[in-house]
Parts: C-alpha cells; structure tokens; sequence
C-alpha cells in the first residue's frame, strides 16, 4: 500500500508543475506563511525567510539537503534537481509581517539561496523586498551566493531608509577552479565579489560569508588571506568565517565529492564527522583567532549592522587535523 503523505510532504506532491531544464524541475509549494520563527538561541536572528525549497546551485557541503525529507525526497541530489517555489501572496505576508515587534532579526535565505536561477523566473526575493521598501523597523540580512543580487539594488535602497538591510555575498575560496567543484553552479567567485563591489557602491552594507572553511581545503593562510584582501578590495565592511559542518544528509553527498576529488582527506572526514557535524576544540579555536588577527589586518569587521556573528558551540569534541 502507498505511504500516506501529511504536511509538507503531502503539498508537495501536490504541488503543480511550473516549469523544468535539463535535469532541474520547477514546482509551487503552497506555503500556509513565508516568515518562520526561529527557536534556537544559538541564532543569531528572530525569524527566517525561504522564498524558495531545494536549490539549484548544488554546493557540495551544503547543510540544507534535509529539509528535502520533510517532504518524501530523500534522494541525494534532490535538494537541487527539485526545486519548489513558494506561493507567494501579498496580502498574508503584509498580515504575518505585522505581527513581528519592532526591531526583530529577519534572516532571508537560510536554508536555501533567494538568488538562485529560480528568481529569475518567479521573483519571490524581490516581491519580499519590495514589502520591506514599503515597511520599517526591521533588521534584514540577506545571503546569496549570486551576483544576481545586484538586480535589486533599487529595492535594497528602498528597503534600507526605514529598515537596516545587509547582504552577505558567501565566498569561500577566489580560486576559481576549487570554487567550481565545491559549488557547482555558483557564479565564480570573481563575480561575486564584483556584485560586493557594486553594492558597497550603491550604499548598501555589505560584507563577505566566509563560511564554511573546510579543513585542508579552503583554510590555509594564503588562501584565507586572498579572501580577505580581495573582500577588502572590493568593498566588504565585514567578514563571517566559521568552520564547516556536516550533517548526515550533507555526508552523502561530501564524502563521494571528497573520494573523487580530494581522496587523501576522505577518510579524516569521515573519522571526524560520522560521529558529530560540527568541529570543536582546538581547530575551531585555532580557525577562531586565525580569522580574528586577519580582520584586524585587514580593517574588517566581525559583524554587520543587522546580524551578529554566530557564537562558537561549547559541546567538546576531538580537535580536528
């Protein structure tokens, strides 16, 4: 007999076709509110925003697979050949979005890029922005790994008059060549710094995720500070670097890309990350002050105006590498 589907699972399936390329397929989620609160105190922001499920830019790290399994797609690569829309209504949003005290955080993207190819097509992000223009007292941070964010920089303006707004560009490493294989169908890196440039231009603050720095990988003093001083370079206020975390949905799809890729480092991340997703101890402190003496070097600061650094877990685990 069939599983009987409930929930999110069962609006999924549900969910009408919109479109498909190659081996990506588009479709609406009807979405019940956009705006979800956070609960972890560990956050550094009240409320979240996802325009968008699943997403199409496929990082090989990429924590957010396992919100796929809420809804029966547990493949592997699901998270990013299936990519759901949310509706997407004015009128609720305005209603939720009245309900939030002044001054809340709200984070948009966070389990999935507003920015991804699928923005092009459907413009949630921007439709969300454009309510923001319109509203103030809110703190909003955006994180995308597309230059595609600077299509919005006349709704970000708007949007910041009554509201401080910031946007992070995710860049994890500016070789290009490594860039490519760790997230495959990311703007290189170049253009996302081009788009940090644009924006710090336009008056918007702006600043650089560093995250997540992968041991052996993207974490060494040259690489870390080619970062940094193309960041700076380009305009960045602030930089946010915290080591990587792996969850059993992210190993799936890490350790394979490791064994083809970096085989010599497969094994001590499996060692290290089957038994717990997040590096403590002595790397991540050492990663800690690594990133804390570059800021200083390079004028950075460690936050942006409307987000706060993430605090360091204090769970102990094996010190890494």
């Amino acid at each position: 007999m069939a599983e009987r589907l409930v929930g999110i699972a069962r609006l999924a399936a549900t969910g009408a076709s919109l479109d498909s390329k190659r081996e990506v397929e588009y479709r609406q989620l009807p979405t019940f509110k956009l705006l979800n609160r956070c609960t972890s105190p560990d956050m550094p922001f009240d409320w979240t925003i996802n325009p968008y499920r699943g997403c199409e830019i496929g990082c090989k790290y990429c924590y957010a697979r396992y919100t796929h399994e809420f809804m029966e797609r547990r493949e592997p690569d699901a998270f990013e050949r299936e990519i759901f829309a949310k509706q997407w209504n004015r009128a609720d949003f305005l209603k939720d979005l009245r309900r939030i005290e002044p001054g809340s955080r709200i984070a948009i993207g966070t389990a999935t890029d507003p920015y991804q190819p699928a923005e092009r097509r459907y413009g949630v992000t921007r439709s969300i922005l454009e309510v923001f223009a319109e509203r103030s007292g809110y703190r909003v941070g955006i994180t995308t790994k597309s230059d595609f964010v600077t299509r919005d920089i006349d709704v970000l303006r708007a949007a910041s008059r009554g509201n401080r707004v910031s946007v992070h560009l995710t860049i994890t490493t500016v070789d290009a060549a490594l860039a490519r294989k760790l997230e495959p169908r990311a703007p290189r890196p170049d253009l996302r710094l081009a788009a940090v440039k644009r924006l710090s231009e336009a008056g918007i603050d702006v600043g650089v995720f560093a995250s997540p720095v992968l041991p052996l990988i993207t974490d060494s003093d040259a690489q870390l500070e080619a970062l940094f001083a193309a960041a700076r370079d380009a305009g960045a206020r602030f930089v946010v670097a915290n080591p990587v975390f792996l969850m059993p949905c992210a190993l799936r799809v890490f350790l394979p890309f490791l064994e083809t890729e970096f085989p010599r480092l497969a094994t001590r991340y499996r060692d290290r990350f089957t038994k717990q997703p997040y590096l403590r101890g002595d790397y991540a402190e050492r990663l800690r002050g690594r990133i804390a003496r570059l800021r200083e070097r390079f004028g950075m600061a460690s936050r942006s105006e409307s987000r706060d650094d993430a605090p360091w877990p204090e769970t102990a685990q094996l010190s890494l590498f």
